[in-house]
């Protein structure tokens, strides 16, 4: 926890001043007991109604300070606290934008979620509940030790004791519940995941009717973290019954004692009354205390959550230098790239080489699970390659800052992802400054201009959440324009044209080979039609590369790329693709 108390940077007066008005509170507080003292004492045994009222208005006066004094400390400490959770979310929120794509999969979004959510509510609430409560408390404690040290030094062992066997039952609770609640919070980890899941999914849901299981998969994490806050409720319900029958005791034992102090004369009524005041004092405080406990044990277990983020490091990093030429003949060159994601048995991509020139059409074909989106990841560099060299323009894509390279490539990936705003908001993503006829040029190459000049608003028609209010080809066109707005020099579509017709699918991909000069692009897809007619075809088997060629070679040279073309066209379409590839300049690697 003390690591993330860096994040209170900024507000250290408040953090200074809540627990210092706290303590004014309660200093007020410890003088209360001695004025009822005085008017048992003094008042009430002499029959002095001026001095009773003086010191009921003295009462009065205490109390008035001493509410002022705790709202100004609320007042602070809750400033504090906030600053502490915006900033912490808000470092978080940029810690996690910088992890690789291989820390992001291990560690999962439901749980990042969480993290960022419930997790960092949690730590809030315990700076909160520590700036008002970590001082004053034990002060009061303390202090009311020493006040009735002041009335009956032999009577104060019994305080001692009290306090003592009190420390040690919240001692106790708190060793138990701590790891109680860390594992409470990672059963609230799986139920956002069923519950991501579920949102996210529920056409398929309702599609296999598999309502009632998904219910009976929610209901059994659901109850398992109920028996797990349940098991930590348990342990902390002894908290209250343990400590009030300690304090009682001590209450019984100081009246015991007391009532012969008092018959003796070393003691007033007055006194004892105090004694017990104080004695009520500490009850009160130590089960404030006891409340501080159980908001810090839980504040602790999100904070160590919140931390294992924080501390988790890319293994991808920045190199930050300055731009590098990006005018060579070749665009994309892979040599013997292998590529394991991370807790994987297999390799997913062994021994690809293969080069893309400058201007090319690349299609990439074959089965699923062979590597297709894998191998555009790395010329992206979402993931970093085991063995071997991906390069672009003759540059290690490794050396490339993360901005040129983000600048370079434009990825239309297999999800269409629309952000909540206006279709002009979106096509800005990659190019705040795009202007409206970039916008709209691009909108034309991929066939969305149509639609969209449908639309109330046009270009400031709104965009609901994931672009919901669009069908999903519309999204996908709409994905691509996006990509195409800043003019990249390389363009991947990473099966971004699976929603569309093949009429839109066959203008889509002329548009882009008539009005992109220059730019290098790869057409992922699993259509044989979408990519025979590309300058070269690369064709993926279990991560292997098996051929790399144009259409009309591949068919009589790779066995895998002629199944896929006989299994989706006829006979006369794989012999005779419209607009057939030319011939290639030169041999590849």
């Amino acid at each position: 926890m003390h690591k993330l108390m860096r994040y209170i940077k900024g507000y250290e007066k408040q953090a200074l001043l809540a627990p210092l008005f706290k303590m004014l509170e309660a200093c007020f507080e410890l003088f209360v007991p001695l004025v009822i003292a005085s008017i048992i004492d003094t008042g009430i045994k002499n029959g002095d109604a001026t001095f009773i009222w003086t010191r009921c208005g003295l009462l009065v006066l205490l109390a008035a300070v001493g509410l002022a004094s705790s709202l100004t400390a609320q007042w602070f400490s809750a400033t504090a606290a906030l600053g502490f959770g915006t900033a912490l979310r808000k470092d978080l929120y940029r810690h996690i934008d910088t992890l690789s794509y291989s820390e992001l999969d291990g560690i999962g979004t439901p749980t990042l979620v969480t993290r960022m959510t419930s997790d960092i509510n949690q730590v809030q609430n315990g700076v909160n509940l520590t700036l008002r409560l970590l001082l004053r408390s034990p002060f009061i404690v303390l202090g009311a030790l020493i006040m009735a040290f002041s009335i009956s030094p032999k009577l104060t062992l019994l305080f001692v004791l009290v306090t003592v066997v009190i420390s040690l039952i919240i001692w106790g609770i708190m060793r138990l519940t701590v790891p109680i609640y860390h594992e409470a919070q990672n059963g609230m980890d799986r139920v956002t995941l069923l519950t991501r899941e579920n949102y996210v999914g529920a056409r398929v849901v309702r599609a296999f009717a598999r309502q009632a299981d998904e219910l009976a998969a929610f209901v059994e994490t659901n109850d398992h973290l109920k028996k797990i806050q349940i098991s930590a409720g348990r342990i902390s319900a002894l908290m209250n019954p343990l400590t009030y029958l300690v304090v009682n005791l001590g209450v019984i034992a100081l009246l015991l004692r007391g009532g012969s102090e008092v018959n003796n004369g070393t003691l007033t009524q007055g006194e004892i009354i105090a004694l017990i005041n104080y004695m009520s004092q500490i009850l009160v405080n130590l089960l404030r205390l006891a409340d501080l406990v159980v908001s810090v044990t839980r504040a602790l277990a999100s904070g160590m959550r919140v931390n294992e983020i924080l501390n988790t490091h890319s293994t991808m990093t920045d190199p930050g230098t300055a731009e590098l030429a990006a005018d060579a003949e070749n665009a994309v060159c892979f040599d013997n790239v292998t590529f394991t994601y991370r807790g994987a048995a297999a390799p997913s991509l062994t021994d690809i080489s293969f080069t893309a020139r400058t201007g090319e059409t690349i299609g990439i074909i074959g089965g699923t699970g062979s590597g297709k989106s894998t191998l555009i990841d790395l010329i992206c560099r979402f993931y970093d390659a085991d063995n071997g060299d991906v390069t672009l323009f003759d540059h290690d894509v490794k050396q490339y800052s993360f901005a040129q390279l983000r600048g370079l490539v434009g990825i239309v990936p297999q999800q269409a992802v629309l952000f909540t705003g206006t279709i002009r908001d979106n096509m800005q993503w990659a190019a705040p400054g795009a202007t409206d006829e970039e916008i709209w040029q691009a909108l034309e190459i991929a066939q969305a201009a149509e639609f969209v000049r449908g639309k109330p608003g046009m270009l400031d028609a709104p965009v609901e959440t994931a672009g919901r209010n669009f069908s999903g080809g519309q999204r996908q066109r709409l994905t691509i324009a996006r990509a195409l707005v800043p003019k990249p020099r390389i363009l991947i579509l990473d099966d971004s044209a699976s929603a569309l017709d093949f009429a839109t699918d066959a203008a889509l991909r002329k548009a882009i080979k008539e009005k992109t000069q220059g730019m290098t692009v790869f057409i992922v897809s699993q259509r044989a039609a979408s990519v025979q007619r590309a300058d070269h075809i690369l064709v993926l088997d279990d991560g292997r590369l098996v051929g790399d060629a144009p259409h009309a070679e591949l068919l009589h040279s790779c066995e895998v790329y002629k199944e896929i073309c006989l299994s989706q066209l006829s006979k006369e379409e794989v012999a005779k693709p419209q607009g057939a590839s030319k011939p290639r300049k030169a041999p590849r690697i």
